[in-house]
């Protein structure tokens, strides 16, 4: 967390029930591609296993990947466990089937980014170089 020398760290989750992955391992591995350090928790992930995984890994960023129309929920849980722990500094993106209706409240409640099908991962690979780990402003 902060500013950190060394690859960007992306946690890559797949938060709830949905058991539906392939979509997280393409996308971990193109960001391992990139050069970052990944840390892929598998299926079945709880918000809380999730941020604590995030913050023991000294992480920059998580990435959500939720097929199973639950993303209100668990990424706000995300969001919030991120507040309470002291860690929103660390960035959350996401990504899967996700209405249209539901993006701009999902940003407004603190994810950063969210991609839809049909996303490439050369454009996620650049939206996580150009938003995560920005230098801090000088004092």
């Amino acid at each position: 967390m902060g500013v950190a020398a060394g690859p960007i760290r992306v946690v890559v989750a797949k938060p709830g029930l949905d058991g539906h992955d392939r979509g997280a391992k393409v996308i971990a591995r193109a960001l391992r591609d990139a050069g970052m350090e990944v840390i892929y928790t598998g299926l079945h992930q709880t918000p809380e296993q999730i941020v604590d995984t995030a913050i023991q890994e000294d992480a920059d960023a998580i990435g959500l990947s939720i097929l199973s129309g639950a993303h209100n929920t668990l990424f706000a849980a995300v969001i919030e466990l991120l507040k309470e722990r002291e860690a929103s500094d660390i960035k959350v993106f996401g990504g899967g089937i996700i209405p249209e209706a539901d993006i701009l409240p999902l940003k407004e409640k603190g994810v950063a980014e969210i991609f839809t099908p049909g996303a490439t991962t050369a454009s996620i690979v650049d939206w996580v170089r150009a938003n995560v780990r920005q230098p801090a402003a000088s004092s």
